[in-house]
């Protein structure tokens, strides 16, 4: 029995609702809950969950929920739908970021979700490496860090729709398997990864590839069997083979054993190697030096002298029974040594003055895989030491940096409180890449003992949470940025799932969420996670190109406006995604266009009032405030789109000519003249049309500036020899004689934004009243000064 509804019926009783009635509204009930549920809750996956483990989990679904599988449920296409949408979402970084912020609302300009592929497509093209533990399937979030961690990576680039691909998948795999431990085997999902796969320059499928630290890629281009691919994979494995004889055996060992290297001999006869090219790489990058000695008969053995050993100690050799290259690779990790154990009270002493990475150990349990025994060896030339802490033995320790769960953490020699917790992949090759940038960059770890709640120094926080891959992705664009602005801004992260309190007295609502701290003032960054993008975030807060209008000022400033100025504003929401999009780009246009135009921001989440009674209905809307008040409504947000569209308010500066104006003022005027020769149907010209009222502006005063429209006076552009659109010429008045020679025509090819052609004009038009030459189009030397736009133009001066 349904109780707890009542009904008006518009009738001076009320009665109970009829049974049809209280069906309907439990269906509508249902409805309503099944479109409010979560999108985490939909897949089957944790808020923490990586873009794999949800990938995983919405194939799963796929292959039992799709339509496809059931025919006779009328409700599958919408069921699917839903969780499509979920996944389509929760895979985007961006929208995953804006999603756990913002809800739905966030997205309600995206079309995610709104179409789906068949079954078969789930079942045999979606994710084709996923569930392949030789193959190390790449995104755009870890890709950076692994093909610059030092090893060798064969990556092939798919698409899941490409036949060629997945005839190739079985070939792949037995490939990554054979060589495991030799080389690093992966694949990027270029139909997941557009943009990284654009970036890369694949243009074709299977594209496979081999990177190397700090060498351009090399393409794989032949047959695609096993052997092909072992074959070019090993030309590029290079490792060291010391070849010892009777004179010089002793000494190299001995040498080698102060270093604290090891030594793996092999005895061999002169007909050939006993370990395999692959087994030595498979060897590389521990501390162990490979010896070939070569003996007059076959003996095919192999000795192991583990780091710390002795010729002279007995025991301290291991005889090697195998040429396996698995085996004699797990023989000798297992002895290599193990890393350095800290405690308290070596610690702070340790880490003083000298950068270490240091494994946070619980107990047997969580002891670091033998693979960290060859962060030594990788570590070495960067004068990185490893170390390792248990925090059951030296609990207080790690409670006082509040680490509570097993972690590595690379301390930068400024003492045991300047570090940084590594919070990407436990492999080795990301581990390698994150203590390497880490130790260059200046991000700190926060806690409640250093956060810079009261610091007069500027500080960039990062808000976090691990399981978050968005932030994951930061994190490197963090240590970039640090880098650039060292000395300028501290930069520090915040692990929200362990600081709770703190990030909730900040109200942060989504990860993550980057604030800038100035003193008393707070600035929450909402612009693209990248380096670029958060330099050009502080340099606008440093020099604020955009005015952030409320009620009173908007009237003062923008309505009260003197006669000639011109407010840009922008109305937007904070959680509204397309709002998000245009910040950044609209701060751009602002710094495009100043001194000519005034542009603003108005935030109706917090002015809603206000925004209604301007008439503001939906967000983002751009208005201008000239003499009228025009509203954008052009497709592209862009900052260049913008900036056209604000420019064309201005009044002209510049006039236009007919043959006898452009005969009588430029040719036998006295004025020093600019001029643009276009045509109404070049794009280009339309492109560079703003930017030549800009300059003249500019030079108004100095130098007058006209237009000419060689489409309506085809002739005058003819007999001036102009050539192609747009054209600009500089015709300075040269003194008083008015022989023209219309057959001088300098023109070059060049690539040059307004503010050079400002310099050159202001450049040649000093002095020029002391000359007596003719009156033509002048030629001069000219410098590129800066780039404000990037016009592919026809320029003649």
């Amino acid at each position: 029995m349904v109780t707890g509804f009542r009904i008006d019926l518009g009738v001076r009783r009320s009665r109970p609702p009829s049974l049809p009635l209280l069906f309907l509204l439990l269906i509508l009930m249902m409805s309503v809950w099944a479109e409010s549920r979560d999108y985490y809750e939909l897949l089957g996956v944790s808020r923490e969950a990586t873009t794999r483990e949800i990938r995983r989990a919405f194939k799963q679904l796929a292959l039992t929920m799709h339509p496809d599988k059931n025919p006779g449920d009328l409700s599958a296409h919408d069921k699917f739908l839903k969780v499509n949408r979920a996944y389509e979402v929760l895979k985007d970084e961006d929208l995953r970021k804006k999603y756990d912020k913002y809800g739905e609302k966030g997205l309600d300009e995206q079309q995610q979700g709104g179409r789906y592929e068949s079954w078969n497509y789930y079942r045999y093209d979606f994710g084709i490496y996923d569930d392949d533990l030789e193959i190390i399937t790449l995104d755009s979030g870890d890709f950076e860090a692994a093909v610059n961690s030092g090893e060798i990576w064969f990556i092939n680039f798919y698409f899941p729709r490409c036949s060629h691909c997945h005839q190739l998948a079985p070939t792949w795999r037995e490939f990554a398997k054979e060589m495991d431990g030799v080389i690093r085997i992966g694949a990027v999902n270029c139909g997941d990864n557009n943009h990284l796969c654009r970036r890369r320059g694949i243009n074709s499928y299977p594209s496979l590839f081999v990177y190397r630290a700090g060498q351009k890629p090399e393409k794989f281009n032949g047959e695609r069997t096993k052997d092909d691919l072992i074959r070019f994979s090993m030309q590029f494995i290079t490792t060291s083979v010391t070849h010892l004889w009777q004179g010089n055996v002793f000494k190299e060992v001995e040498s080698a054993f102060a270093s604290g290297i090891g030594w793996l001999i092999t005895f061999c006869a002169d007909s050939g190697d006993c370990l395999e090219p692959r087994t030595r790489q498979k060897l590389a990058g521990m501390l162990v030096r490979i010896l070939m000695l070569q003996c007059m008969t076959q003996i095919g053995a192999t000795a192991l002298f583990p780091p710390g050993s002795a010729l002279d100690k007995e025991g301290s050799v291991l005889w090697l029974k195998t040429l396996d290259s698995k085996e004699i690779y797990s023989q000798v990790i297992s002895h290599l040594p193990d890393l350095e154990l800290l405690t308290t009270d070596s610690f702070k002493r340790k880490l003083a003055r000298h950068r270490w990475l240091v494994s946070f150990t619980y107990g047997d349990k969580s002891v670091p895989s033998h693979e960290y025994k060859k962060l030594q060896a990788f570590l070495r030339n960067d004068h990185i030491q490893v170390g390792r802490v248990d925090c059951v033995s030296d609990s207080e320790l790690c409670q006082s940096l509040y680490i509570h769960k097993p972690c590595v953490a690379v301390f930068k020699g400024l003492g045991i409180h300047d570090f940084e917790i590594h919070h990407g992949k436990d492999v080795l090759y990301n581990i390698v890449a994150f203590a390497r940038d880490s130790v260059r960059a200046h991000v700190t770890t926060l806690r409640p003992d250093n956060f810079p709640s009261d610091r007069k120094e500027p500080w960039l926080v990062d808000f976090f949470a691990p399981w978050c891959p968005p932030c994951r992705a930061l994190l490197p664009e963090l240590r970039k940025a640090s880098i650039q602005l060292a000395g300028q801004m501290k930069f520090g992260t915040l692990d929200c799932t362990i600081h709770h309190n703190l990030c909730s007295m900040y109200n942060i609502q989504a990860y993550p969420t980057t604030v800038i701290f100035n003193g008393s003032s707070m600035h929450e960054y909402e612009g693209h996670h990248s380096a670029d993008g958060i330099l050009e975030f502080i340099q606008d807060l440093v020099q604020p190109s955009v005015v952030v209008l409320d009620p009173s000022s908007f009237t003062d400033r923008v309505k009260g406006r003197s006669e000639g100025e011109v407010w840009a504003v922008d109305f937007y929401a904070p959680w509204c995604g397309p709002c998000q999009a245009l910040m950044p780009e609209w701060r751009r246009m602002a710094r495009l266009v100043s001194g000519q135009i005034m542009a603003g921001s108005v935030d109706c989440q917090r002015y809603q009032t206000f925004c209604q009674s301007q008439g503001v209905r939906a967000y983002p809307e751009i208005r201008l405030f000239s003499g009228s008040t025009r509203t954008y409504n052009g497709w592209n947000r862009d900052a260049h789109s913008l900036k056209t569209w604000v420019l064309s308010a201005l009044p002209r500066a510049s006039v236009d000519l007919t043959p006898d104006s452009f005969r009588s003022l430029v040719l036998f005027g006295k004025d020093h003249w600019v001029l643009d020769f276009y045509a109404p149907w070049c794009g280009p010209c339309q492109h560079f049309a703003p930017e030549f009222e800009v300059l003249a502006r500019t030079l108004k005063g100095e130098v007058r500036a006209g237009k000419v429209d060689c489409q309506a006076h085809y002739q005058t552009c003819q007999s001036a020899g102009i050539t192609a659109y747009p054209t600009i010429r500089f015709y300075p008045y040269l003194g008083t004689r008015r022989v023209r020679n219309s057959s001088t025509n300098n023109t070059e090819h060049l690539k040059v934004p307004p503010t050079s052609i400002v310099r050159l004009i202001c450049i040649q038009t000093t002095g020029l009243e002391h000359r007596d030459r003719t009156r033509q189009p002048h030629k001069f030397s000219w410098e590129l000064i800066e780039h404000d736009a990037d016009i592919q133009g026809h320029w003649n001066y």
